[in-house]
Order: C-alpha cells, then sequence, then structure tokens
C-alpha cells in the first residue's frame, strides 16, 4: 500500500484516483501518520432477498394487541 501525505495528495490528486481504480488501496498521512485510506469503490449488492426467515418464525397475535396504558406511560 503507497502512502502519500496530505500535501503529495493534494497534488498528485489525479494520479491517486487512477491507482485506486486500478484497484490499489492508497493510505493519505499527516506528518507522517496514517489518517485514511483510500479503496476502491463498491457497488452495494443490488440484489437483495426480502423475507429470506419468514418460514423460520411466527409473530404471536399478541404482538397486535395495544400495550397497556401503564407501559405506554413510559415513553412519555
Amino acid at each position: 500500500m503507497k502512502q502519500f501525505n496530505v500535501h503529495e495528495a493534494k497534488t498528485q490528486f489525479s494520479a491517486i484516483l487512477t491507482m485506486v481504480g486500478a484497484g490499489e488501496e492508497v493510505i493519505i498521512a499527516r506528518a507522517g501518520k496514517p489518517v485514511a485510506v483510500l479503496s476502491p469503490y463498491q457497488a452495494p449488492n443490488a440484489e437483495r432477498e426480502f423475507g429470506p426467515f419468514k418460514e423460520e418464525f411466527e409473530v404471536p397475535e399478541a404482538f397486535f394487541e395495544p400495550m397497556d396504558e401503564e407501559f405506554l406511560s413510559h415513553f412519555e
């Protein structure tokens, strides 16, 4: 992993982005101490499976009943 101080990173930003775009990770440092890592962007997984556990448990009927006043008073 290459390391650049802030001043270097500002002057070579375009080259650093090219490196990161090629898959490298780059450390940005202040006074020689690492403060950040630039890494390639990874798009979130677009395919989400909804309800994968729907057969694993059941919501009891009591879940849908109104709460008693004493319990609700704790949220005021």
